[in-house]
């Protein structure tokens, strides 16, 4: 039986957490639904490649491919696929069941919809809830708030030419394949509930990145995506718009740089938009 949706572990050097996130997902009741396969992303840890065979021989699907990146990864996975829908999930972090049975709900009830995510909450170094929010693209063309753990067509992915493989820094994959769905007119839901669960940690690849290597991150956007994103002229219309006003100045500057700390200081009352009306 042809499941309907198949869910893409990558792995690199992080066997020992990948347990976890099987487990997650055998919570499932119904395994028809489903199919896991696990992309060895050319581990060389002792511990992980020991998991990774245990696995392997107790049935589970797993992929060997050299060390090729996350984007390549999952591409990988994806290329084996047979569902009709993909949920990427990193190999660290762990799903709820109501995942995988609310948004096939959604995606078939509507088949203009491409991508469906939700909020997560942390765990590990940090405890709290990682809130999303409703989609928009100008908040995702600053920063990416959607996670990779969200569930897609695969046809949506085919469509756009899945992730890119040419990053000039891991861990921005995602964000890069979100902003492509969203400038080919695909369509995004947001449910506002918890159905994953983020394991945060200060060592992890996306907190690692210096402030130089962030830098080429977004040169390389740019770049890839002149017609949309040019942070030059924001800076310049800006300035332009608010010269002689400096309230407005500081409220753009932190609305369209940090819109998460802007919403904070929002509903705060620090951070007021009166000067735009």
């Amino acid at each position: 039986m042809i499941p309907i949706i198949s869910i893409i572990i990558p792995c690199y050097n992080q066997g020992r957490y990948l347990n976890d996130a099987l487990q997650s997902i055998a919570a499932l009741n119904d395994s028809s639904l489903y199919e896991v396969i696990i992309v060895n992303d050319g581990s060389t840890d002792a511990i992980t490649l020991s998991v990774l065979n245990e696995f392997e021989t107790k049935g589970h699907t797993i992929i060997n491919q050299n060390n090729k990146g996350l984007g390549a990864a999952r591409n990988t996975g994806i290329k084996a696929a047979t569902g009709k829908y993909i949920l990427p999930l990193d190999c660290d972090n762990k799903i709820k069941p109501e995942y995988i049975y609310e948004s096939i709900k959604l995606l078939e009830e509507d088949p203009l919809l491409d991508v469906v995510y939700s909020n997560a909450e942390y765990f590990g170094d940090k405890a709290g809830l990682w809130e999303s929010g409703d989609f928009n693209l100008q908040r995702l063309m600053i920063e990416n708030y959607i996670d990779a753990c969200a569930v897609f067509r695969k046809s949506t992915w085919e469509k756009i030419g899945g992730y890119d493989e040419k990053m000039p820094v891991m861990g921005y994959e995602d964000w890069d394949f979100w902003l492509r769905i969203a400038f080919n007119n695909g369509n995004f839901k947001y449910i506002n509930k918890v159905l994953f669960y983020y394991r945060y940690s200060e060592k992890s690849m996306i907190r690692s990145i210096q402030k130089d290597r962030l830098t080429s991150i977004y040169s390389y956007m740019e770049t890839k995506h002149s017609k949309y994103l040019n942070r030059k002229y924001l800076n310049n219309l800006i300035f332009f718009k608010t010269s002689r006003n400096k309230g407005l100045a500081f409220y753009l500057f932190m609305k369209s740089y940090f819109p998460k700390i802007s919403s904070i200081l929002r509903k705060a009352g620090v951070l007021d938009n009166k000067e735009i009306i």
